[in-house]
């Protein structure tokens, strides 16, 4: 954990068409050759990632895209894998050459319009000949912020942008907001019930307990972490009650028993269904549960992809859960990684992990889909505990 995780980086995604400049931007801002530059259109194929520090934003993901007007079939496919960019994209830079825009930024401008993604206009290759006058204000009644440059002798460009970019980077990225500071105070004693389990990787802890630990401390709690099998000893021990017991959604059962009513108790999985998406919609998915019938289409979503172990949480604990809460024969659809289904009409019910690998974009991006959809939606930690008859003590901590 020497790094800042890819989900909590402030995702730059730069779009426009082929031999804009795209692949040139993204190398002069990370200062590398991230990306093959080349006076062949279409060079740039699939989306490359680069991660760094980019001061005084601090910890950012620049996205290359391929072009959003590339032709034929393969380039058809470039063009949808730019598109799902679109989904985890919390700025856009959309860069065009000196001629100004046409249709297709126009069309990129509306669609990070709609989706509220702030949007900064690059307009490159000055060197060569001037955008005019007019181009340039037609441009900046869309962007106020455009900028006329020329990648190749602009030595001020990366600092230009870095302005621009602080003018409109999101709050919650410039002060993002704590996991749990406005559930506990200084000095607060908390339990983190931490499974050594065959999900639990060898010589670590998963991302999710790292960061609520960390959170704690930055909160100047005190934290104890145990194993659900230690859970019952170390709460004897305590001198007074925790004020809240934090769980591996897994262990649920086993804790909720040994926990009395008396402490607040909640997951690693509840707490980050409320920073990365919206706690709401997914307690309201999780009371349609009981709506499902035999044969619906079950889809579960995994941020990340991992190695299938004997009591997976998503593939064997959780179908067995639902199966046993609702008595009705459901056939459970997996889906993991950036991609996301388009067809979500023929499910009843989407599942979603706890997204620590995912960006608070690309999940709300995803709630909306299933809202057009009818889709009701809900996470791992929610589901699990409704099935278990204790979402109510789950929530009672963040008062829904």
């Amino acid at each position: 954990m020497q790094g800042t995780p890819k989900a909590n980086r402030l995702h730059i995604g730069i779009f426009g068409k082929r031999n804009a400049g795209k692949s040139s931007l993204i190398n002069r801002l990370t200062q590398q050759d991230i990306s093959i530059v080349s006076p062949t259109a279409g060079t740039t194929t699939d989306p490359v990632e680069k991660t760094m520090e980019f001061l005084p934003l601090g910890p950012v993901v620049f996205i290359d895209t391929a072009g959003i007007d590339d032709v034929g079939n393969l380039g058809s496919q470039r063009m949808e894998k730019t598109k799902k960019i679109y989904d985890r994209t919390d700025i856009a830079i959309i860069i065009c050459d000196n001629n100004g825009w046409d249709e297709y930024e126009t069309e990129l401008y509306n669609e990070f319009k709609t989706r509220n993604i702030p949007t900064i206009a690059v307009i490159n290759k000055n060197d060569v000949k001037q955008i005019s006058e007019q181009n340039f204000e037609n441009i900046k009644q869309y962007v106020p912020n455009a900028i006329k440059t020329s990648l190749k002798n602009d030595e001020e460009i990366v600092e230009k942008i870095k302005e621009q970019l602080i003018n409109i980077c999101p709050d919650d990225f410039i002060t993002p907001p704590s996991l749990l500071g406005d559930i506990v105070k200084p000095k607060d004693t908390v339990i983190l019930v931490v499974p050594i389990d065959k999900e639990a990787p060898k010589g670590r802890l998963i991302l999710p307990q790292v960061q609520v630990l960390r959170d704690l401390l930055d909160n100047r709690c005190k934290a104890f972490v145990t194993q659900d099998t230690e859970l019952k000893q170390t709460l004897n021990e305590l001198k007074k009650p925790p004020r809240l017991v934090i769980t591996d959604s897994q262990a649920f059962a086993s804790v909720s028993n040994d926990v009395p009513e008396n402490i607040e108790l909640t997951s690693f999985s509840i707490i980050f269904a409320r920073i990365k998406g919206d706690l709401k919609e997914f307690y309201q998915g999780a009371k349609q549960i009981d709506k499902l019938q035999d044969n619906d289409k079950v889809l579960i979503c995994e941020s990340c992809t991992h190695h299938q172990i004997e009591d997976d949480i998503a593939r064997v604990k959780i179908p067995k859960l639902l199966t046993k809460k609702t008595g009705k024969n459901l056939e459970f659809v997996y889906h993991s990684g950036h991609d996301f289904p388009q067809n979500l009409q023929q499910y009843s019910l989407l599942i979603h992990c706890g997204a620590c690998m995912t960006n608070r974009k690309e999940v709300l991006s995803r709630i909306v889909k299933c809202q057009k959809a009818n889709l009701p939606i809900s996470n791992y930690g929610m589901v699990i505990s409704y099935c278990l008859d204790i979402l109510e003590r789950a929530l009672k901590p963040f008062n829904i």
